[in-house]
């Protein structure tokens, strides 16, 4: 989210399309930018009807204001949004990505517009550390740095992915697994919506999120970065964030 893994340098390679990503001239010019996200990922990205809210949307916005341009937003799979980055249908991507080597061999990372780490949720008397996952049962999202890092733990048993993280959630409550591991502000939520019935354990690792745009287009990089930061300075990023969080949520 945090999140989230990988689809191989290959696969992005091999879909990428020979045309070029929109500059940052191009860009403004036109007057509207194309984000992308998942819009499955509560609270940082979720579409509600026709309506995508969260933290990373009312954020995006905001740079995009700060920018002086409108914003047409794109909603796809997690899995499918870098791919789509590659082949030009958006110019840049926020949904929760943490930053990882592979990741940043297929695409260029913005300035972390967030720090988190992947979460043990569990019922109450569950496992809280990756101790205790020897053996259990965990649920996770497909393609997500989650899925890999739970994988690292020793002798943990099965690994269940699904599409979307809400729907690793539901398999957690429905008792299909001993715990969750996902974004620790996403668990945060969850621990708080089923008031007594699940608890959150360690983090398994820490993690810088970013903006993803195309390989190589530096000048919507360097755009991005300047309103990101200016967003930080005055006062903008922090309202957003306790707005969701009751907190910055800032790297610090």
């Amino acid at each position: 989210m945090m999140k989230k893994a990988l689809l191989t340098l290959t696969a992005l390679t091999l879909l990428a399309s020979a045309a070029q990503a929109r500059t940052w001239d191009e860009i403004k010019k036109s007057g509207t930018v194309r984000i992308a996200t998942e819009g499955a990922f509560p609270p940082f990205n979720l579409l509600k009807g026709n309506q995508l809210t969260g933290f990373e949307v009312d954020l995006a916005n905001a740079l995009a204001k700060g920018m002086g341009l409108k914003v047409q937003w794109v909603t796809q799979p997690f899995d499918n949004l870098l791919i789509g980055l590659n082949q030009d249908r958006y110019d840049f991507v926020i949904a929760s990505h943490g930053i990882t080597p592979e990741r940043a061999r297929a695409v260029d990372f913005s300035n972390p517009h967030y720090c988190t780490g992947g979460s043990i949720v569990s019922r109450v008397g569950g496992p809280k550390t990756a101790a205790d996952l020897k053996g259990k049962t965990v649920a996770v999202q497909v393609g997500t740095t989650y899925l890999q890092n739970v994988q690292k733990v020793p002798g943990v048993g099965s690994v269940k992915t699904f599409p979307k993280d809400t729907d690793a959630q539901a398999a957690l409550l429905a008792g299909r697994t001993d715990a969750w591991v996902g974004d620790k502000f996403t668990g945060l939520d969850l621990v708080k919506a089923q008031k007594g019935k699940l608890v959150q354990g360690d983090l398994l690792f820490n993690e810088r999120i970013g903006m993803a745009v195309k390989k190589g287009n530096s000048s919507l990089l360097r755009e991005l970065n300047a309103a990101l930061t200016k967003a930080q300075q005055d006062g903008t990023y922090a309202k957003i964030s306790n707005q969701y969080f009751g907190q910055d949520i800032r790297c610090r």
